[in-house]
């Protein structure tokens, strides 16, 4: 009898966290499909399971340890390999929480965790670690295909130098360090090359990108100039920016360049000047409110999504008050609100004047409340006008194609699931709550 051939092994992948984490993840997914292992769902079961944590909330953090446990549980004989923030900071508490074999894979040393993942010969126990404050080269992740994606994340920075007082990711990602530009370029031309028709440019704080290349002219605002010359059919877009780093460069490539969307996603946290001096944060209300009025005055369709942490320590009712009032006044198009989460590790974590609960939780739903009323009106601005949406998919309880204008409006409208993953011209129609409708152009 013929030799069969022997069984592929199954690998589960589950990420949480960020877009940064998302590209990660499936970089991990392409190594492995190339040497020839089989990728199912995190539901079903596995020979290896790869969990990428998150640890920028407690949350966050929760999560991931709900995710480990799970696995353990699921299949108490599987490789189970834990990597991303939440193993960087909390790699014991990893350990307690498990009493059957795990392999941690430290942030400095995702480029090998498909080596470590598919060894065959390992202990109980395995700690691939790195001080990641000391850890300078670029972790260079490949990515073949986003499966299951319309749009594809460029991942071209990692770490970030702030040190917000709240904020652990320095601690979790390290110093601020940048792709080669001719490999970022290289791997944004295979996304090209493989049809995506989206491609989101991020970092962990990615106004940084180049700083840190010796001898080089590389900034963000040179990269977008190039990747977007890639191809003019390509949509690119950027994710979060410091508002102290939104230059006239970067600008003026947004009003000039078509295939550049006009979608803005900036972290403001306080709109209170003694609140963001305990954030160690280092622009001023004044500064912001600047910020976001040129960017309306130039592109006065682009969307403009902020960040806002609500009930830092010390955050009293004026505070809130200026914060809001800040706000209102803005013309932005959503909210992300968050309450304060105490990291230990953290300045902020040390504070003794932390927030009440019930304060925090009636402050995010203000806030929220504040941000349903604003994204409302910006959808309702644009009843009537034509936008070229990239349509996604149908699976919604509406049974409608589902995609997003270039200015990151999302739209529902009747279209057969062949337009999936392509550019449509749509007419955006009514506003309904928080739903906008539209139809194809003709």
């Amino acid at each position: 009898m013929p030799n069969k051939e022997p069984k592929k092994l199954k690998v589960a992948i589950t990420s949480l966290g960020c877009k940064v984490n998302q590209y990660e993840a499936a970089s991990f997914h392409s190594s492995f499909e190339a040497r020839g292992v089989e990728i199912v769902p995190f539901s079903q079961v596995a020979d290896i399971y790869v969990i990428n944590t998150c640890a920028v909330t407690n949350k966050a953090g929760a999560q991931s340890r709900q995710a480990i446990r799970r696995v353990f549980k699921k299949n108490d004989t599987a490789r189970v390999i834990v990597t991303g923030c939440y193993s960087q900071v909390a790699a014991l508490d990893i350990l307690e929480i498990v009493d059957q074999p795990v392999c941690i894979v430290g942030n400095g040393f995702k480029h090998l965790l498909v080596d470590f993942a598919l060894a065959t010969d390992y202990c109980d126990v395995e700690m691939y670690m790195a001080d990641i404050g000391k850890v300078r080269d670029y972790c260079h992740l490949p990515v073949r295909t986003f499966s299951g994606r319309t749009r594809a994340y460029l991942k071209i920075q990692d770490g970030c130098d702030n040190y917000c007082s709240y904020c652990i990711v320095p601690m979790t990602r390290g110093r601020s360090r940048s792709e080669l530009p001719e490999i970022a370029l290289g791997q944004a031309r295979m996304f090209v090359e493989s049809g995506y028709k989206e491609i989101v440019v991020t970092g962990i704080h990615v106004g940084k990108y180049g700083l840190d290349l010796a001898d080089r002219p590389d900034t963000l605002a040179s990269f977008l100039d190039q990747v977007t010359a890639l191809n003019p059919e390509t949509r690119f877009r950027l994710s979060s920016l410091e508002p102290n780093e939104l230059r006239a460069d970067i600008l003026a490539l947004f009003a000039t360049k078509e295939n550049l969307m006009p979608h803005f996603h900036i972290p403001l946290q306080s709109g209170d000047d003694r609140i963001l001096k305990r954030m160690n944060r280092h622009y001023t209300t004044a500064e912001f409110k600047d910020i976001v009025t040129k960017i309306h005055t130039r592109l006065p369709a682009a969307a403009l999504g902020i960040d806002v942490l609500v009930g830092f320590p010390g955050e009293d009712d004026q505070a809130f008050q200026n914060t809001y009032d800040l706000l209102n006044d803005l013309p932005f198009t959503y909210l992300h609100v968050f309450p304060f989460s105490r990291r230990p590790g953290t300045a902020a974590a040390q504070r003794k004047d932390q927030v009440a609960v019930h304060i925090k939780d009636e402050r995010v739903r203000i806030l929220r409340a504040l941000s349903q009323g604003k994204q409302q009106d910006f959808y309702r601005r644009f009843i009537g006008t034509s936008h070229k949406v990239l349509a996604e998919n149908k699976g919604n309880k509406l049974g409608l194609m589902r995609g997003f204008t270039e200015n990151y409006i999302p739209v529902y409208f009747d279209a057969p699931a062949a337009l999936a993953h392509t550019v449509v011209k749509v007419r955006i129609d009514r506003v309904e709550g928080e739903q906008v409708f539209g139809s194809v152009c003709p």
